[in-house]
């Protein structure tokens, strides 16, 4: 027995290390079948990973140069006033703390005016004038240029990894939560309707849930309980109290940088067209100049020229003809909401943009107007909105059940345009994925960068001639330093008028002025001032801002937080003047201490971009009602 034992054991051991072998080599073919968001075992034969987000190939040059504070206003350091602009601000996205800190570091430096450049081209050297501020962040980033002297994008080249097509069979939801920054977290739920109020999973399975993705290209329409991403709760970023413009523009550049957009649920035409645009745009021919546009005004005047035409000539939207009157389809053209019912208006009556045929749809508009749900449902002195946030869950649940284009995106291709002051909290919930375009655009109150567009707040007192007294006196006719007047709303006017009012001939600053035939007295104020106050009321947004720009006024703005129009291809401090709200007290030495040409360059850019917020009885080239339908379209090439 002794000499067969020994005989046995050596292939008994062969065996045992082959089988060990073996299960050593299948252990490694799976790993290399792994895909980035589970395994391709576990994907195959369960609903727990799908991949449901790629990197957007989309990214947006913006040439701006660093800008500088002076008492809180922007001023940038003579690079906006080239044609061609070889710099670019890249951001750091391995670190979001190079974006936003926790604003309580009382870290100062000091930042000083550097070079200019007039009208003709040559640069001039401003007063260097050195001006401590507290609570602002290193900027770490880079500027590359082009050994050619083109523009550089100083974006990674290397196409993003291709993730395998989401399985229609798999009855699960995307979840994509994302930061105030726009960095999403990924997760997967397998049933979340949108009707449930508390936004969490629901522990149920419906039969139409079931057939979410059945059929839909076949009958185009899908009855299933309507679901979108949910935003779970995450642990909050450092965020800062305040923003200044700089620190907007920083955080404009995260989004575009780092965001991942979300695999729809099925393709579409549509989508490749897209992709196809935003490839378009980032590798825009260089323009140096335009007769039509003026390029110190832009981040990049060659990708917004690009991106515009390609929108005249691609972008379709389908506009939902569901919705009862007045709430839906009924614009309103008077007054400060003017906006929202003036872009209805145009859109619904514009063959280029409107496709009767949804499949053929880039974007689908959801036609309400904000003004009316406020005017017709809110319950006076009930200080609540949930009837208003009701009627609109109800209206999706409406869309989500008879057609499936929300359910395909979760929303991320619909839009709306909103100008009451309430809208953000209105739609935050429901409309959470949609780009919304709103007046009320306050990064504190959730706009985000990158998908939301801020809608100008434009106030409309001849709704037949919207043009009627354009235009103000020329710089030497301008007599008035800087001139306010409006009604006590906020917090901020009172301060203003607590320390101007009645105290300085230079600083025409008022509360309501006497009425007149045609607001002549307000009007007559804003064409003879060279600067002109756009203070916050109850919320960020101003008519005043549209207003200054449309008499011809450097705009002053004093709202901490509020996101300019355009902000994403409209270069705002190289016509406008930031101030804090804490810098009230300092408001005229802010402004005296800009040099003349520095304002005359500021005032001729006024009249230069005053175009992009006019509007007119027929839509016209490069006007306010296509500059929003571009800042959405542009958005949505970010993270298609």
């Amino acid at each position: 027995m002794g000499q067969e034992l020994l005989s046995f054991c050596p292939t008994e051991a062969k065996r045992l290390l082959w089988i060990v072998g073996m299960l050593f080599a299948l252990i490694l073919v799976l790993q290399h079948l792994e895909l980035p968001y589970g395994s391709n075992l576990s994907s195959v034969l369960t609903a727990g990973q799908v991949p449901v987000e790629k990197n957007s190939s989309f990214r947006a040059r913006d040439p701006s140069s660093t800008v500088n504070m002076v008492g809180n206003e922007s001023v940038s350091n003579g690079l906006d006033d080239t044609a061609t602009h070889p710099f670019h601000e890249i951001a750091n996205n391995n670190k979001t703390s190079d974006l936003v800190s926790d604003g309580s570091g009382g870290s100062e430096r000091t930042l000083e005016i550097d070079e200019d450049e007039d009208e003709s081209g040559s640069l001039v050297k401003e007063n260097a004038t050195d001006i401590t501020l507290s609570e602002e962040r290193t900027e770490k980033g880079s500027n590359t240029t082009d050994p050619g002297g083109n523009e550089n994008t100083g974006f990674p080249t290397t196409p993003p990894p291709a993730y395998p097509p989401v399985n229609p069979s798999l009855n699960t939801s995307p979840v994509v939560v994302e930061t105030d920054v726009g960095a999403p977290i990924i997760s997967v739920d397998s049933n979340v309707p949108l009707v449930e109020k508390d936004q969490t999973p629901s522990s149920e399975k419906t039969d139409k849930s079931e057939q979410l993705h059945s059929g839909l290209n076949e009958t185009g329409k899908d009855s299933s309980v309507p679901r979108v991403p949910v935003v779970n709760k995450v642990p909050e970023v450092s965020t800062l109290e305040v923003y200044t413009i700089s620190d907007m523009n920083k955080v404009l550049h995260h989004s575009w940088t780092s965001y991942h957009s979300m695999i729809p649920q099925w393709s579409s035409p549509a989508d490749q067209e897209m992709q196809d645009a935003a490839s378009q745009i980032e590798n825009a021919p260089i323009i140096k100049n335009d007769p039509n546009l003026y390029a110190p005004l832009y981040r990049n005047l060659s990708m917004f020229k690009r991106s515009y035409e390609l929108m005249e000539s691609t972008l379709k939207v389908y506009v939902y003809r569901e919705g009862q009157r007045p709430i839906m389809h009924t614009p309103v053209l008077k007054g400060i909401y003017a906006s929202e019912g003036w872009f209805m208006k145009q859109l619904e009556d514009h063959k280029r943009f409107v496709t009767k045929d949804p499949q053929k749809a880039h974007l689908y508009y959801l036609p309400f107007s904000s003004r009316m749900l406020e005017e017709r449902l809110y319950v006076q002195g009930s200080h609540s909105h949930k009837n208003l946030i009701e009627y609109l869950k109800n209206y999706l649940d409406m869309i989500a059940g008879k057609y499936p284009f929300w359910n395909r995106t979760g929303g991320a291709d619909h839009f709306l345009v909103a100008c009451h002051d309430w809208a953000p909290s209105e739609t935050k919930k429901y409309m959470a994925k949609c780009i919304r375009a709103l007046c009320n655009a306050d990064m504190k109150e959730g706009f985000v960068f990158g998908k939301d567009a801020s809608l100008p707040e434009t106030y409309v007192q001849n709704s037949k001639n919207p043009l009627r007294d354009l235009g103000g006196n020329r710089p030497s006719k301008r007599s008035i330093l800087a001139f306010f007047a409006g009604s006590m709303h906020g917090y901020v006017r009172p301060i203003l008028l607590q320390h101007w009012e009645n105290k300085d001939p230079d600083m025409k600053i008022f509360g309501r002025l006497p009425k007149s035939k045609g607001n002549k007295i307000y009007v007559r104020h804003m064409k003879s001032s060279k600067y002109c106050i756009c203070a916050k009321g109850y919320e960020v947004n101003s008519p005043r801002v549209v207003e200054a720009i449309f008499y011809e006024c450097v705009p002053v703005i004093i709202s901490d937080n509020f996101v300019p129009p355009f902000f994403e291809v409209l270069k705002w401090e190289s016509f406008a003047v930031f101030v804090l709200e804490k810098d009230i007290p300092n408001l005229k030495d802010i402004l005296l201490s800009i040099p003349k040409k520095r304002y005359l360059q500021m005032q001729m850019r006024v009249k230069r971009v005053q175009q992009h917020f006019l509007w007119h009885a027929r839509p016209e080239k490069y006007d306010i009602f296509h500059m929003i339908l571009h800042s959405i379209w542009y958005n949505r090439l970010h993270r298609i």
